[in-house]
C-alpha cells in the first residue's frame, strides 16, 4: 500500500513520473537551444534571416481624354471626387465636349489650383483641322 501512495506521489502532473518530466524537459530545452543557435547561425540577430528582392520603381503614366472618359475615370485624378466628376461629364453631355483644357475651368468646382494638380493626365485635345477631318470621315 506504501508503494501505491509512493507511485502516485511520482505520477503528480499530467500523469507522468517526475523522472520522466525531466527527460522530457530537457529534450524540449535542448530542442529549443538548436532552434535559437539556427537562428543566430542564419543572421536573426542582425537581421539577415530574411531577404527580400525588391523590384525597381515603375513610372506609370495615365492620361485621361477629356471629351471621352466616364466620371470614375475623372475620380482618378488628384483632387476630383465623386461629386466634382459628375459635375465635369454633366457639364460636357450638356454642352458639347470641350474644345481646349482651359473649358474645364469653366466647371463649377474646378479652380485654377485643381486644373493645375490635374493638368498632367489630361491628353492633348486634337488640333482644330483634325477635328474637322475627323468630322468629315463621320458624315461619310
Amino acid at each position: 500500500m506504501a508503494d501505491s501512495q509512493h507511485n502516485l506521489s511520482q505520477q503528480q502532473g499530467w500523469g507522468i513520473r517526475s523522472t520522466d518530466q525531466l527527460t522530457v524537459a530537457v529534450i524540449t530545452a535542448m530542442a529549443l537551444a538548436a532552434i535559437v543557435a539556427s537562428w543566430i547561425y542564419r543572421g536573426g540577430l542582425s537581421g539577415r534571416m530574411i531577404d527580400i528582392d525588391t523590384a525597381e520603381p515603375v513610372t506609370l503614366s495615365f492620361q485621361l481624354d477629356i471629351n471621352e472618359a466616364a466620371w470614375p475615370e475623372w475620380t482618378l485624378l488628384p483632387g476630383v471626387g465623386e461629386t466634382l466628376a459628375k459635375r465635369i461629364v454633366q457639364h460636357r453631355s450638356e454642352r458639347g465636349p470641350f474644345r481646349n483644357h482651359a473649358d474645364l475651368l469653366r466647371v463649377s468646382g474646378v479652380g485654377p489650383r485643381t486644373f493645375e494638380r490635374i493638368r498632367p493626365y489630361l491628353l492633348p485635345l486634337p488640333d482644330d483641322s483634325d477635328r474637322a477631318d475627323q468630322e468629315a470621315v463621320a458624315h461619310q
